[in-house]
Order: structure tokens, then C-alpha cells, then sequence
């Protein structure tokens, strides 16, 4: 007892106070339908048991659940690594290497010319030979040296440049360091060849030797690393394909990089932290709904105000995510071809049609997208599949947008499939894909056409009933004449049978004219006057034998029949499950309106007492939608033009505007979204059908009538013959 008293204190009250908040609701209904949809699309990434690391030595069978492509960073690494290995390291030419060694045999040269050059008599020539030697970085044998000396200034300067043109020829092409000792042979056998003396060449031998010959092509870091860069990017992703039940690794097998990379991209195994992907799933669910919330409260409010439609809303998208969670989820045993492509059968255009259906068209294209890319997700990534499901899914919408009966949701199925079948041919065109492949996807995009309508059918009674939706197959379905309510109304009160075929005629067309649901006022037309069937004969158009109750009866208490006749029909609507539109529409079709003739009579009886207006109103409510206001409208002009004496275009013209004027000064339109200019196009609208109804007919000439009397075919004759 006292866990009850517990539980009812603090948990059952709470919460029935809570839920009377509208944003508590609407909150933890988002928070559930957010954490269903979550769980749908993070189920492939529940993280396993496998904990691999590269060099183990496996201990189990480890077959792939299921058919894989996916680009490999461990194989498109070592792709790379190959290709880079290719590349030959890069060289540019040292133009300094030809300047200094230029310059070092210059100097070299200089050395003998300026010793040359000094005051002879301050030194001799054996002091000329000392200097020399300690200016020299390499040795020179004193004889050569005395003999070098001998030469003339000039004569050491042509040797100079004979040996820097050497240089100069075999160093202007670029060479690395493994040439060296052939470029400094090839300089030196030049020396030798030259016409030159032999002291002159010995010198020049030696100069030679002392300065190294030096590469020209010294290595370009820079430039090699941007040949290795640009050999990279030519390595094209490595894709890898893993088949559904084919076995990774088996007992004893070496686990490598690449086994641990395919385990990860199936999702037997992680590397990193599993709660990361499913924070990242949840926070691209949690987008998609405020999305969606956003878009329904800016563009259509009138679901945004009805927490019945948002609750449908957000039941249908869970319905085709998981709906595509299962057909994902097939397994065709034996042929992996089949179970690849089964993606292609994901029956997005379900949820479209019905959302279509049930909700509104353009918000079914919104979402169409948006659960699309749901699934997206949830299929790994496939774009083929996304595609197929997505462009199925927006024909299913267009197909659906003008219903004329169930049958046409066969041909929406036939649609979809269409559109599919094209899909997976152009996806596999694009693709290069193998004529097998592209059969198998053209056979799952037909089922797909076919699942969505069966689907669709099967789905739409169950949820027009649980969410009392009015759908166009609904409606359809109730304008049919073998409707009880109408076949009684056609027996019982025949007179508001044809009156409320007539005005459903004006009101349907007047109904297109101003963008209301001309299929729901037509609807609501016939079912507005059922009330009379509880007394078909106090009203006029109904009393076929002249004899009028209403004349022995007080004017009160005629009108508290005639009025009685809303709430009458509200009974009898409710009675047979009408849908609750169409309800409002038989209580609401005559507002708050007068009974003008019952109250004059009333005003104008000979005791001479008073009576307040109000009492020969009706009980209202008065049209809430512009559909109410057109049944209203339509009611009261076919009432009236039917009365009339001799309607002509004119008069008929008159009647009408005088009508509609009252009703709107009466404030009968207050309480609808009508406007002045919709007024007038309903009264275009009404002439038009009023007038194809009461225009003038030719009478022909009594001579006409009988020669076309005469020429009439006989009974059993053909009239060919």
C-alpha cells in the first residue's frame, strides 16, 4: 500500500501533470522517436568482442557477415610506398661549381705571372723559385719550376685559358659524383693533347689536381620530394572486396594491417573508442529531426499544431528506416550476387507515398530526402542504394499527389519500379558495372516497386483509422452512392439526395477556383443535410405531395425542427465513422444562421408577442475552414436557385451575389480563411455550373420535330442499314 501511494505520488502524478505541457510532450516524444531512429541506423555499428593487433596469431574462424567494398588505407599505403621507391632522386646544376674552379685556377696561374712580374734585380731567379714554391699549395719540382719561370707573363696567360676552356667544355653538362674521375681523366688526356709545352702542361696537370674536380649536379631535396608527391597522387585508391560468409582468417593464420582494417570497416572490430560513432550517428539523427522541426514549423503550421501529426510524422520515418533495416537484413543463401544488391529493394517509397497520403505532399519530398540520407547511413554508405531508394521514393510521391481510388496505388508500385529499374541502369552504366550485376539490381528495383505499393496498401487503412486521418482514398471510398447514409438518403429524403448532389457540384467547383480540397467539399456536401433523415418530410424539398407540416405547426417549434437537423446529422455521422472533417462540415454548414422566414412569421403573429433572434438561429459553430464555407455557400445558392420561378442568367446572377453578400455581413465567413477576392471566384464558379444547368433550349418548329420524328430508326432496325 505504501509503494503504491509512492508511486502515485511522485511518478504517476508528475507525469500526468508533465504531458499536460505541451513542449513536455512534444519533447519526449522527439526524444523517442530520436533515440528509435538512432538505434535503428547505429545497429551495424554496435561494437564486438575482436581485439586483433597486427602479428597475432588468429585462434578462431572469422568469416564476413556480409558483402564489402571499400577503399583500403593499408593496401593504397603500401601502393604508394611501391611507386615511391620508383622515384629517382632529383639534381640541378651548381653553376658556382664552373665559377669557383674557374677562379681557383685563376688564382693558381696569377701565382706564377705576378712572381713573374716582380723587380727582377731584387730577386734572382733562384729566390723566384723559393717564392714560388711557398706560394704554391702543391709542390713543384725546382727544375720545372726554374724552366716554368722562364716563360713569359703572356705565355702563362694562353695556358690559363686553354685550361679553363677545357674545364668550361667538360663541365657544362651537369654530372653527379660518380663521373668525377671520368670528367677529371677526360680534362687531364685534353691537357696532354695540347699543343703546348711540356713545363706548361706539367703546371697545368698539377693545378688540376690540386682544385678536384667537383659535381655540377647537386641533389634537389625540394624538387625530389615534389616528385614523390606528385607519384603518390598517381597511385589510385586500392579498393578491396570482401564476399558475404568468404573467410578472413582461420586458426593460425597470421593477422595482418589489412585483416584488422577489413574487421574494422565491418564493424567486428574497433580501433578506436565505438562511442564515437555512435555520439556521430546520433548527432546527424538529432540534425535531421530539428531539420525537419524547423521546416514543419515554418511552412507547415498546421501540422506543426497538431500533435497528432507529428507523432504520425515521426512514426512513418521510423517505420521506413527500420522497414529498410529489414530488407537490408535479407540473406539469400547461397548467392552472395543477390544478397549484395538487396539494398536496391529498400522501400523508401513507401514511407513517401504515405506520408504523401496521410500528411502533405510537399513535406513527403522533404522527407523523402532527408530519410534518404538516413540511409544512407545505415547501408555503409552505398550512394547506389541511395540513390535508387531516394529518386523511388520522390516518383512515389508525385504518383500518389492526385489519388482517384486505390487501384491507382497499383500503378504508383508500377511507377516506382520504373524508376528504379532506370536508377540501377544508369548507376551501373556509371559504374562500368558487369550486365549480371545491373540484372540482379533491375530485379530487386521491380520488387521494390512492388513492396512499396503492397506496403502502402496494406499500411494506409490501419493508419487513417489509429490517427483518424481523412485521406483522398478515404474520401473517395465514401463519395461512392452505395454509401448507407446515401442510399438511405436516396430512398428516404430523395428531394436532399439531389439537392446535395447539386450542391456538391457548386461547392466542388467553386472548391478548385480558390485551392481548397475539392475532393473533401464535395464529400462534405453530400453528407451535410443527413440530419432530415430523422424527418425528410418537414422539410421542402421533400414533400413531393404539396401538404407542408410546418404550416399547422408555431413558428418556434419549426424551427426547432428544422435546426434540430445539424445535431441530427452529427449523430448519425458519428454513428457510421465518418471521418471527423466531415462531421465538423454537417455541424458547421449553416453556422449561426437565421431562419428568416420563421422568425418573421413569428414577429408577425397576430398575439403580438416578441421574440428574440436568437432563437431562430442555428447552434453554429460557424465554417471553420474554407472547405465549411464553401458546403455553406453552396447549400444556400442551390436552395434558393431552386426556388426560383423563372431563373434566368440575370436573375440567377442576383440571387447568387445577394447570398453570398448576407452570409458575409451576417458574419457567417468570420471564423474561415476566406478573403473578398476568393467570394468573388466562388461566385464565378457558381454561375458557371448554375448556368449550364438553366440555360435556354432551342424549340424547334413543329415541321422540324416531325421529320425528325419520322426519320427516328424503328424499333429493332439497324439505323446503318
Amino acid at each position: 500500500m505504501v509503494k503504491h501511494k509512492f508511486f502515485k505520488k511522485y511518478i504517476q502524478i508528475p507525469l500526468a501533470r508533465a504531458f499536460k505541457n505541451l513542449t513536455a510532450r512534444r519533447s519526449f516524444l522527439g526524444v523517442v522517436f530520436f533515440l528509435l531512429t538512432t538505434l535503428i541506423v547505429a545497429t551495424n555499428f554496435i561494437p564486438k568482442t575482436l581485439n586483433f593487433e597486427p602479428g597475432d596469431v588468429s585462434n578462431l574462424d572469422i568469416p564476413s557477415p556480409r558483402d564489402l567494398t571499400f577503399t583500403s588505407q593499408v593496401e593504397t599505403a603500401k601502393a604508394r610506398e611501391e611507386a615511391i621507391r620508383e622515384v629517382k632522386p632529383v639534381f640541378r646544376m651548381d653553376k658556382t661549381v664552373l665559377e669557383e674552379l674557374e677562379q681557383e685556377v685563376g688564382t693558381l696561374f696569377a701565382v706564377v705571372r705576378d712572381i713573374q712580374l716582380a723587380e727582377g734585380e731584387e730577386h734572382s731567379l733562384e729566390e723566384q723559385v723559393e717564392v714560388l714554391a711557398e706560394q704554391l699549395p702543391f709542390f713543384l719540382e725546382e727544375e720545372l719550376a726554374l724552366r716554368l719561370l722562364a716563360f713569359s707573363p703572356e705565355e702563362i696567360t694562353a695556358m690559363e685559358q686553354f685550361v679553363i676552356t677545357i674545364i668550361r667544355q667538360n663541365l657544362r653538362t651537369g654530372f653527379d659524383k660518380e663521373l668525377i674521375p671520368e670528367v677529371a681523366e677526360q680534362i687531364i688526356e685534353e691537357i696532354k693533347r695540347l699543343s703546348q709545352p711540356e713545363v706548361l702542361k706539367k703546371f697545368a696537370l698539377g693545378v688540376i689536381d690540386y682544385v678536384e674536380i667537383r659535381p655540377t649536379l647537386v641533389f634537389d631535396a625540394q624538387a625530389t620530394q615534389q616528385e614523390i608527391e606528385a607519384r603518390r597522387l598517381e597511385v589510385p585508391p586500392v579498393q578491396v572486396t570482401v564476399r558475404k560468409n568468404q573467410m578472413i582468417v582461420r586458426p593460425g593464420d597470421i593477422v595482418t594491417e589489412l585483416h584488422i582494417e577489413i574487421f574494422e570497416q565491418l564493424g567486428l572490430q574497433r580501433s578506436d573508442s565505438p562511442y564515437a560513432v555512435l555520439v556521430g550517428i546520433a548527432l546527424i539523427v538529432g540534425l535531421s529531426y530539428t531539420v525537419v522541426i524547423l521546416y514543419i514549423r515554418q511552412y507547415k503550421k498546421l501540422i506543426y499544431n497538431s500533435d497528432t501529426s507529428l507523432v504520425l510524422t515521426g512514426l512513418l520515418i521510423v517505420l521506413t528506416l527500420g522497414l529498410a533495416k529489414v530488407v537490408k537484413m535479407i540473406n539469400f543463401a547461397g548467392d552472395s550476387e543477390l544478397s549484395v544488391q538487396v539494398g536496391y529493394m529498400i522501400p523508401l517509397a513507401a514511407g513517401s507515398m504515405l506520408i504523401t497520403i496521410l500528411l502533405d505532399t510537399k513535406l513527403a519530398v522533404f522527407l523523402t530526402i532527408i530519410m534518404g540520407l538516413l540511409i544512407g547511413i545505415l547501408s555503409g554508405g552505398q550512394l547506389s542504394f541511395v540513390v535508387t531508394a531516394v529518386m523511388g521514393g520522390l516518383v512515389g510521391v508525385y504518383s500518389v499527389s492526385r489519388l482517384s481510388g486505390r487501384s491507382d496505388l497499383v500503378k504508383a508500385g508500377l511507377y516506382v519500379a520504373g524508376a528504379s529499374v532506370v536508377s540501377v541502369i544508369g548507376l551501373g552504366l556509371i559504374n562500368n558495372n558487369s550486365f549480371s550485376v545491373v540484372s540482379v539490381g533491375i530485379i530487386m528495383g521491380l520488387l521494390n516497386g512492388i513492396l512499396s505499393a503492397v506496403l502502402t496498401i496494406g499500411l494506409l487503412p490501419f493508419l487513417e483509422t489509429a490517427f483518424g486521418v481523412t485521406t483522398s482514398v478515404k474520401l473517395l471510398e465514401l463519395s461512392n452512392p452505395n454509401h448507407p447514409l446515401l442510399k438511405r438518403l436516396l430512398i428516404e429524403a430523395p428531394g436532399t439526395y439531389h439537392h446535395s448532389i447539386m450542391a456538391g457540384n457548386l461547392a466542388e467547383a467553386a472548391a478548385d477556383q480558390v485551392g481548397a480540397d475539392s475532393l473533401l467539399v464535395r464529400v462534405g456536401a453530400y453528407f451535410h443535410d443527413i440530419g432530415k433523415l430523422k424527418r425528410p418530410y418537414f422539410f421542402i424539398e421533400n414533400q413531393l405531395a404539396g401538404d407542408n407540416p410546418h404550416d399547422k405547426l408555431a413558428p418556434t417549434l419549426s424551427t426547432l425542427i428544422i435546426t434540430s437537423h445539424t445535431k441530427d446529422g452529427v449523430e448519425l455521422a458519428k454513428e457510421h465513422q465518418l471521418p471527423p472533417v466531415i462531421v465538423d462540415m454537417v455541424e458547421q454548414h449553416h453556422g449561426v444562421g437565421l431562419m428568416t422566414y420563421f422568425f418573421h412569421k413569428a414577429s408577425e403573429g397576430e398575439k403580438g408577442e416578441t421574440f428574440n433572434e436568437t432563437d431562430f438561429r442555428y447552434d453554429g459553430p460557424k465554417p471553420q475552414t474554407k472547405e465549411a464555407a464553401l458546403v455553406m455557400l453552396g447549400d444556400s445558392v442551390e436552395a434558393a436557385v431552386r426556388a426560383m420561378q423563372n431563373p434566368t442568367p440575370g436573375r440567377v446572377e442576383g440571387l447568387v451575389r445577394k447570398i453570398i453578400k448576407e452570409k458575409l455581413s451576417d458574419g457567417q465567413l468570420d471564423e474561415c480563411d476566406v478573403t473578398l477576392r476568393d467570394l468573388e471566384q466562388v461566385t464565378q464558379a457558381f454561375l458557371r455550373v448554375l448556368n449550364g444547368i438553366f440555360h435556354s433550349r432551342i424549340e424547334y418548329p413543329e415541321t422540324i420535330a416531325k421529320e425528325m420524328e419520322r426519320r427516328r430508326p424503328k424499333s429493332g432496325v439497324n439505323s446503318t442499314q
